[in-house]
């Protein structure tokens, strides 16, 4: 556990730009960071947008979420005794801000003093077996009495019976839509239980949000970046158990494994990450002794993040040429954006603004690792 609270609050005039920022239209995590860096603040930000956006050529007009939309999102939240954390406040999950482009905002209901444990993922089969529960339970159980938060999707089967033997030591569910939006219907029961002890429920989706499909990789990633290391205990060969696997291995996060019978399909997915180096784990023991070292790292300071309105000087904004020549140089292909700049030879700044126009123009498709393509070329 930390020894202390780090980070500064936000006045709620501030909380209700930054919730009205990223609901807007073509803003997420990274073009949330890159406005707060060319803006100074969400309230400038906002008032850039469409400028920005006509610059980037887009065919019509940002949709901006009004002050109205926001404040009954607020006023949802505070019904359902939630509140709404921005990235570099002391209540914003640790392990969640560590990550890669975590998202700047998130709602939570119950406890957030569990974030600040070190915490492990535990996902597997919906379909799962009973003895994959049960490894699942017992270990849910022996990470809770370690002093370890245990993550985890609220799904059926692995997820469910994770949460369950980890109410009493601290537990969260991480929400593929709003938090108003629980899913499977049959675990209401369970997320409400988790919320009313010491543990959370989070999502960064809003609330009112019915959770589609391509939503779960979006919350497996949360997941992922919650914790130190992500068990997997029964999985397919092509299942969302995987899927957090490899973020959680992209997120430099450890990734473990219980093997399985090669006769049951279950068992294909967690054999085939330990042949992909995953590390074996037949107890909990395993999971301990391989997580200890990490505990002692140093803790970064992200307040900057945080700091408050901001009149930033003027900058001058790129001339149609280097725009032209910048979108000239993309393509369907993605490229890595250090090899952008470079080839360019303009200023970084001047690149990363025109990066940004035609991100909230609804031109430019971001990838993982700093890749970047055009739509529409």
């Amino acid at each position: 556990m930390m020894d202390e609270k780090k980070g500064i609050r936000l006045s709620e005039s501030q909380r209700l730009s930054w919730l009205r920022l990223i609901r807007s239209e073509n803003v997420g995590p990274v073009t949330f960071r890159h406005l707060i860096a060319h803006c100074g603040s969400a309230s400038n930000a906002l008032e850039m947008l469409p400028e920005l956006v006509r610059r980037g050529g887009a065919r019509r007009p940002i949709r901006i979420i009004s002050v109205a939309e926001a404040e009954r999102e607020m006023a949802l939240a505070a019904q359902m005794g939630a509140v709404f954390t921005c990235i570099g406040e002391p209540d914003y999950p640790h392990y969640l801000r560590l990550s890669d482009n975590p998202p700047p905002l998130v709602a939570i209901k119950g406890n957030p003093n569990v974030f600040r444990l070190p915490a492990v993922a535990i996902v597997g089969a919906r379909n799962a077996s009973l003895i994959g529960m049960k490894l699942a339970r017992i270990m849910a159980r022996e990470l809770g009495e370690a002093g370890y938060a245990v993550i985890s999707g609220l799904a059926r089967g692995i997820d469910r019976v994770a949460h369950e033997a980890s109410l009493e030591s601290g537990t969260v569910a991480v929400m593929a839509g709003g938090l108003d939006r629980p899913y499977p219907p049959e675990n209401i029961a369970l997320y409400n239980e988790i919320a009313g002890r010491d543990g959370a429920v989070i999502s960064e989706m809003p609330f009112g949000w019915e959770p589609r499909a391509r939503d779960f990789p979006r919350r497996n990633r949360i997941i992922a970046a919650l914790s130190l290391g992500l068990l997997v205990v029964e999985a397919a060969e092509r299942s969302g158990s995987l899927i957090s696997a490899r973020l959680a291995g992209e997120l430099g996060r450890l990734v473990f494994a219980i093997p399985g019978s090669p006769l049951d399909p279950r068992a294909k997915g967690t054999n085939a990450l330990l042949k992909n180096g995953a590390i074996l784990v037949t107890d909990t023991a395993d999971i301990l002794s391989a997580l200890r070292p990490l505990l002692d790292r140093p803790t970064p300071d992200d307040t900057a993040f945080l700091a408050p309105d901001i009149d930033f000087p003027p900058i001058t904004p790129p001339n149609e040429t280097d725009r032209d020549h910048v979108i000239n140089l993309l393509g369907p292909v993605p490229i890595d954006t250090d090899d952008l700049i470079r080839t360019s030879g303009l200023h970084p700044s001047v690149v990363i603004l025109i990066l940004l126009e035609l991100d909230l123009a609804g031109r430019l498709h971001r990838q993982s690792g700093c890749h970047v393509s055009l739509i529409d070329p």
